[in-house]
């Protein structure tokens, strides 16, 4: 179709390991690549990517000599030129007008704690340049876009919103066999991810499973960090704490699928993949009354205090003991869950872009113009 230009995407995170962003980045590309007929599409990558799984209909491209930000900042905009740039991991050129950049949270501005110093700083300059210049910024839930819409990022027309998916879950087969290499059984634990970043808050639920009255529950910590690391910020880890290390996607499910709760406990989050996908495998959620999470969990979640261990204890017996309860949340949060996928958000992805590109909306003023000259002539 005339006046569609062709497509570049952002492929940094290909030099990246797993991260929830990069899982966000492949989703959609796969969207894109199934769904897109009229529109060149190119995955632009720096030297020596690691070997994600992105959808090979795409095009990858691999530029330039530099690597990092530098390869970001000066290899790819060279090489967009007049194309539009699709930058969908925070990251973005500063130089870049003819883009679009997904902002997954504002949290390099309300928790720089998590972060570096350095990155934070830098996160914040490029969120505030993308707001500035580009097309419009993206966002996955309405929380997160009233924050960047309260620190002045961008008016609240230039930021669009596009949840994300979680039905990457189901097409993912469950490996069950990590449940007895962990000693597990179906609901006799609850799980969360092993994330020591200030906001994610694991440090409420170290301190429930050090209660008494969750003797008889586990709590299982997927993810990186183990427990010397845990150790080392000062946490004494309850002896019924299990360190599951990395998992893969199919472990994940099976931790998933067989937990009494998935708990997230963050004090703000700009989506929360991890409740979400338990929620479609049909385990109820325990959050935080906090960020995205009240929005994206839905009717399959129990809140708890983010800052009491009681609550997270009561929430967790109740799971447990409450005749009903378990099987109600999921049969909610399931259902809730559903609307939850890669397939509308490409979609919504794609009306985005095409709302945005220069070329359609001169279009839409020409269009306009032309219809307030008919009506004011009494055609």
């Amino acid at each position: 179709m005339p006046g569609k230009a062709p497509l570049f995407i952002n492929g940094r995170f290909a030099t990246g390991g797993p991260a929830a962003v990069h899982r966000v980045a492949q989703e959609l590309i796969a969207g894109l690549a199934a769904i897109t007929e009229d529109r060149e599409l190119t995955l632009l990558v720096p030297p020596n990517p690691v070997q994600l799984e992105i959808d090979d209909r795409i095009p990858r491209v691999q530029i330039g000599r530099f690597t990092k930000t530098a390869w970001e900042q000066v290899s790819l905009p060279l090489h967009v030129g007049n194309g539009l740039l699709l930058n969908l991991c925070n990251m973005t050129p500063l130089v870049t007008r003819n883009g679009l950049t997904l902002l997954h949270d504002a949290q390099v501005f309300t928790t720089p704690r998590s972060y570096s110093a350095a990155r934070a700083k830098w996160g914040q300059l490029q969120s505030r340049i993308a707001g500035m210049r580009q097309l419009g910024l993206l966002t996955v839930s309405e929380f997160a876009k009233s924050e960047l819409v309260g620190l002045g990022i961008a008016p609240a027309e230039r930021i669009h919103v596009i949840p994300n998916g979680a039905d990457h879950v189901l097409r993912t087969p469950a490996q069950d066999d990590i449940l007895p290499r962990l000693g597990l059984a179906p609901r006799s634990y609850a799980l969360a991810l092993a994330n020591l970043m200030t906001h994610k808050n694991i440090r409420v639920l170290i301190r429930a499973f050090a209660r008494p009255d969750l003797a008889g529950i586990k709590l299982v910590l997927a993810g990186a960090a183990g427990r010397e690391a845990f150790a080392a910020a000062g946490l004494a880890v309850p002896a019924n704490t299990i360190f599951a290390g990395y998992v893969s996607d199919g472990e994940m499910r099976s931790l998933q699928e067989a937990a009494l709760a998935v708990c997230t406990p963050s004090l703000t989050e700009g989506f929360g993949l991890p409740p979400v996908e338990g929620l479609l495998l049909g385990t109820p959620a325990v959050i935080a009354p906090c960020g995205a999470l009240p929005e994206v969990c839905g009717p399959g979640a129990l809140h708890a205090d983010p800052h009491d261990p009681a609550a997270w204890a009561a929430a967790l017996l109740r799971l447990r003991d409450e005749h009903g309860l378990h099987e109600g949340l999921a049969r909610a949060g399931q259902a809730f869950a559903a609307r939850f996928t890669w397939r509308a958000a490409t979609r919504r992805l794609i009306d985005v872009i095409e709302a945005v590109e220069p070329a359609n909306r001169e279009r839409g003023r020409v269009e306009q113009r032309t219809v307030g000259l008919e009506a004011g002539s009494g055609a």
